[in-house]
This record gives structure tokens, sequence and C-alpha cells, in this order.
């Protein structure tokens, strides 16, 4: 039976849309999986260490986790360290250039950051940002 090759990243409706997505776990990866599927570039923030508790979590295959095999394709992946105000001014740069931002932290975790949407936005008024939390 003939195979097909898998499609090249960055093609599809959503090409040259570019997104930025800062969230661990399930809701705001799998928003960014969805971008990514439509071919957005998405370009995932990780912390350092372990990078997205995902990896590791629930049902392991070769030491990683099949959710995470899910939730992380058509992903480029990036590790900044969001405590430190380097790993911040990172992201503030790289969401500078982004079309779409995806955070799911606890709200008021990206204002006290400094990395609020009045922020970013100062610097990229075009920029969409979703928020989803719980």
């Amino acid at each position: 039976m003939p195979t097909t090759p898998p499609a090249p990243l960055n093609t599809g409706p959503l090409a040259g849309l570019k997104v930025l997505e800062l969230g661990q776990l399930i809701a705001g990866p799998f928003a960014g999986k969805t971008l990514g599927d439509f071919g957005a570039e998405v370009i995932k923030v990780e912390p350092p260490g372990e990078g997205d508790p995902l990896r590791k979590w629930r049902m392991l295959h070769n030491g990683t986790s099949v959710w995470w095999q899910v939730q992380s394709r058509n992903k480029q992946s990036v590790v900044l360290d969001l405590r430190t105000d380097e790993g911040r001014a990172d992201v503030a740069r790289l969401a500078a250039e982004a079309d779409v931002l995806i955070e799911n932290f606890k709200p008021g975790t990206m204002e006290k950051w400094g990395l609020g949407y009045d922020a970013l936005a100062a610097a990229n008024p075009g920029l969409v940002m979703l928020r989803i939390s719980g």
C-alpha cells in the first residue's frame, strides 16, 4: 500500500501565522497544536530542566508521554526561564514578532512578569493574546 509522506510544516490555511505558546500540560498546548495542524508556525516556550510537565505525564512510551507526542507536533521549542529578567525579555522579543500568543498560566501571572497584554501590545499592536485558565 503506498504511503503519503507527512506534509511539511507551515502549509495549510494558517501558513504565515506566527504563534508563541507559553502553556503547559493540556489547554494551551492543545490550542497551539491545533493552529500548527493548520499550518501556523508555533514556537513553544518550555522551562529549563524537564521542560513541559506533559513530557512525563501519564502513559510513557520510550520515556516520553504519548500525550506529549500528540500535543507537541508541528511545533518548534525553545527553553526560556520566565522567572528571570533575561527569560522574560526574550519572550517579549518573541512576542513582538508574533501574530498570536497563547498562555494558560494562573490569571495575573503574565502581568506579574511584565508580560500582560498591554505591555506586549505596546510593542506589537496587532498581537492577539489567547488566555486559557482552568
